[in-house]
């Protein structure tokens, strides 16, 4: 597998440098809501596992390996990324501003964008250029002014940046996820698979995640049932009932992104904590394809710049046991 291939996400910096001040949230604004999400978690025992992977599929120069045994304490985990209708109860309850609308752009995936949409472009990057600077665009209007999500209030919210995913976890008393954590509770039980549910990427012909299929980034054939986003509960869950950690969107971590991952953490409870450009991303999305992106692995890694948004990354969130 070639190392060399770009993440199918976009960093804000590649089209226009910029930082903006991150607005921080009152204990006021932490809502009684954030009780019903902790509720909603699913505890994971903690164990030792093998995490990461050496086989000739993955990218090498993202980290993926070597594999190494890691403990972890217990923890609980959502089964589901974030969804529109939770992330509106927390921009309701909170007044809260992304940075995709601070800003007053995200990116779009060229073939999820109107006709319309597409004539206003003035910008591209050049390293992907599927990717479209859509002004407007941010997670109530995923593909722009002339989009909503009032049709997918169960699909995961998208153009949230990792500043964006760590409001909403201060909001709810929860928090993200460690990259350890994430691929533990991803494998639900499995040892060594190369996805949440075994090594063939389809069951008995049965779609298992949402994923590219056709020729990428012209033809998404979309055999699995979704062009872009699906239900954060399509498919089938993993053995730990968590739902859709291969595709779909992708999502963040709390960890700095750094390719020396397995050589630079703990044994126990690893966390990467040093400031590095990027945060860490896990689990692929719905532009991920063998041919390109083939991230959408459990051992697969990435990152972006924690205030990058697109139109395929999300958030599931995370909480220590003691919070009970």
């Amino acid at each position: 597998m070639e190392s060399n291939k770009p993440c199918c996400a976009a960093r804000r910096d590649q089209t226009e440098p910029g930082v903006l001040p991150i607005p921080t949230l009152s204990s006021a604004q932490v809502n009684s809501a954030g009780k019903q999400v902790r509720g909603s978690l699913i505890r994971i025992e903690g164990g030792v596992f093998r995490m990461g992977t050496d086989a000739v599929d993955g990218f090498p120069a993202d980290g993926e390996g070597p594999v190494r045994e890691v403990r972890l304490d217990s923890f609980l985990i959502s089964p589901y990324a974030v969804t529109n209708a939770e992330f509106r109860d927390f921009v309701d309850n909170t007044g809260y501003i992304t940075e995709a609308e601070r800003f007053g752009w995200s990116y779009v995936f060229h073939l999820l964008a109107s006709e319309e949409t597409r004539m206003r472009v003035k910008d591209v990057p050049q390293q992907v250029p599927w990717w479209l600077v859509v002004e407007g665009a941010y997670w109530a209007k995923p593909e722009g002014p002339d989009s909503t999500v009032d049709e997918r209030l169960d699909h995961p919210a998208v153009h949230i940046s990792w500043n964006d995913a760590e409001a909403y976890c201060a909001w709810s008393g929860t928090r993200l996820p460690t990259e350890a954590e994430w691929e533990y509770a991803a494998r639900g039980g499995l040892a060594g698979k190369t996805y949440p549910w075994g090594d063939l990427l389809k069951q008995d012909g049965k779609h298992m995640c949402n994923i590219w299929q056709g020729k990428f980034p012209v033809k998404n054939n979309a055999s699995d049932g979704y062009v872009g986003t699906a239900p954060v509960n399509a498919y089938e869950p993993n053995g730990y009932g968590l739902y859709n950690l291969s595709g779909n969107v992708w999502e963040w971590c709390a960890d700095w992104f750094s390719p020396g991952y397995h050589r630079q953490t703990s044994l126990s409870n690893p966390r990467f904590n040093e400031p590095q450009e990027r945060r860490s991303m896990r689990g692929g999305s719905y532009l991920c394809h063998r041919s390109y992106c083939n991230r959408y692995r459990v051992a697969a890694r990435s990152g972006n710049t924690p205030d990058s948004s697109t139109g395929n990354c999300g958030f599931r969130v995370a909480a220590d046991i003691s919070i009970e």
